[in-house]
C-alpha cells in the first residue's frame, strides 16, 4: 500500500464512544486506511460491483427496515453474502440492536460489530470529519506556528531571522503558540490545511542562546494550543537595502501548500522593527480581508475618485 498512514478502530471506538459488540481481535490491530464510508443498502440489495470491503460500513434504520421487510430466508442469504465478503467493520446507527444471525455471521467471517447511539447523518458526518483529519495527507515545514487573534499564522524564513524570538514575543503579548520549528500540515479538505506540532517538541520553542523553553509551563495552559488552521502564511526576510517592498497592499501573493492556496505576505526584518506588533496587524488585516473589507482597495478607490476617475471602470490588471 503506498499510503501507510491509518488510524486503529480501537482509536475510532474511543473517540466517538461506540458500544463493542464483537471483536475478533484486539481493536488496536484493526487498521482503517481510508476515511470513505459505505451505507451497505445495495450490497444487502445483492448489488456489489462497486463494493470495498476495506471502507467501514455503516448501517442505519433505513437498512435495518429494508432486511426487516424481507422473507427470512431471503433476509439470511443476503446477511450471509455481506459479510462473506470481510468487511473490515460494520457500525450500526440508532443504537440499532443487532440480530443473532448478524452475530452468527460476523463471528463465522471476523467481522468487527460496534454500536453507536447517533443518529446515522450525525454519526457519519463526526465519523468522517474524524478519519478525514486522522487520514490527511501531511507534510513538515520549517517555520513557527501560531494563533494570533483567532487566525493561523505561519512563519518561515531561513534559520536565525527571529522567528521564534517573535514568536515569545507574541506568547508575551496574549496569542498561543501551536508549533516550533517543525509544523506538522495536513490537508483536511480541498479549502483547509491545519497544522499542528510533532509529539515531542509539542509546547517546546528553542531560543538561540537560552536553549529549548516549555512554553506551557512558563506561561500556562492558556499560551499553548494543539491544532489551528492555516490561514495565512508570513515569510520574514532580512532587510535588503534598494529591494521594493510593498507598500499599499493592492496585490494579493497566496503560498501553495500541498495544492492549497494560502495568503502569504513578505516582512523585511531589520533592527527596530516590532515584529510582533506587524504580525498582529497582519493577523487582523487577513482577517478583514476574508470579511470582505480589504483597506488598500479602498484606499486606491478614494484616490481614483479624489483625481476624478470612477472605480468601476478601471480595469484590474490580471
Amino acid at each position: 500500500m503506498a499510503d501507510e498512514k491509518f488510524v486503529t478502530l480501537e482509536a475510532i471506538v474511543n473517540e466517538l464512544k461506540l458500544e463493542v459488540r464483537y471483536a475478533p481481535c484486539p481493536l488496536k490491530d484493526v487498521k482503517i486506511h481510508y476515511n470513505q464510508i459505505f451505507r451497505p443498502g445495495l450490497a444487502f440489495a445483492g448489488f456489489y460491483d462497486v463494493f470495498m470491503p476495506d471502507r467501514i460500513q455503516v448501517a442505519g434504520l433505513t437498512e435495518d427496515l429494508y432486511l426487516a421487510s424481507l422473507e427470512d430466508e431471503v433476509r439470511h442469504e443476503r446477511i450471509n453474502t455481506f459479510f462473506d465478503k470481510k468487511p473490515c467493520c460494520v457500525i450500526a446507527t440508532h443504537k440499532t440492536e443487532i440480530s443473532d444471525y448478524s452475530m452468527d455471521a460476523a463471528v463465522r467471517n471476523g467481522v468487527p460489530l460496534l454500536i453507536s447511539d447517533m443518529n446515522t447523518s450525525e454519526f457519519m458526518a463526526a465519523l468522517i470529519a474524524y478519519l478525514n483529519v486522522q487520514l490527511a495527507p501531511t507534510i513538515t515545514r520549517h517555520g513557527v506556528f501560531v494563533e494570533i487573534y483567532g487566525e493561523g499564522v505561519l512563519i518561515v524564513g531561513d534559520s536565525g531571522v527571529g522567528k521564534s524570538e517573535t514568536a515569545i514575543e507574541l506568547i508575551k503579548r496574549g496569542h498561543r503558540l501551536i508549533a516550533d520549528d517543525a509544523v506538522e500540515l495536513k490537508r483536511v479538505s480541498a479549502k483547509t490545511i491545519v497544522g499542528s506540532a510533532p509529539d515531542i517538541i509539542r509546547h517546546y520553542i528553542e531560543l538561540r542562546g537560552i536553549g529549548i523553553v516549555d512554553v506551557c509551563r512558563l506561561f500556562g495552559m492558556g499560551s499553548v494550543k494543539m491544532t489551528e488552521k492555516v490561514d495565512l502564511v508570513v515569510e520574514l526576510e532580512p532587510w535588503e537595502t534598494g529591494k521594493m517592498y510593498e507598500r499599499f497592499g493592492m496585490d494579493e501573493n497566496y503560498t501553495e501548500i500541498m495544492g492549497n492556496k494560502i495568503p502569504s505576505i513578505t516582512i523585511p526584518v531589520k533592527p527596530g522593527r516590532n515584529l510582533a506588533v506587524i504580525l498582529e496587524i497582519a493577523a487582523m488585516n487577513s482577517r478583514q480581508k476574508r470579511m470582505g473589507y480589504n483597506t488598500a482597495k479602498e484606499f486606491n478607490d478614494r484616490l481614483l475618485q479624489q483625481m476624478g476617475i470612477d472605480p468601476n471602470e478601471v480595469v484590474q490588471g490580471p
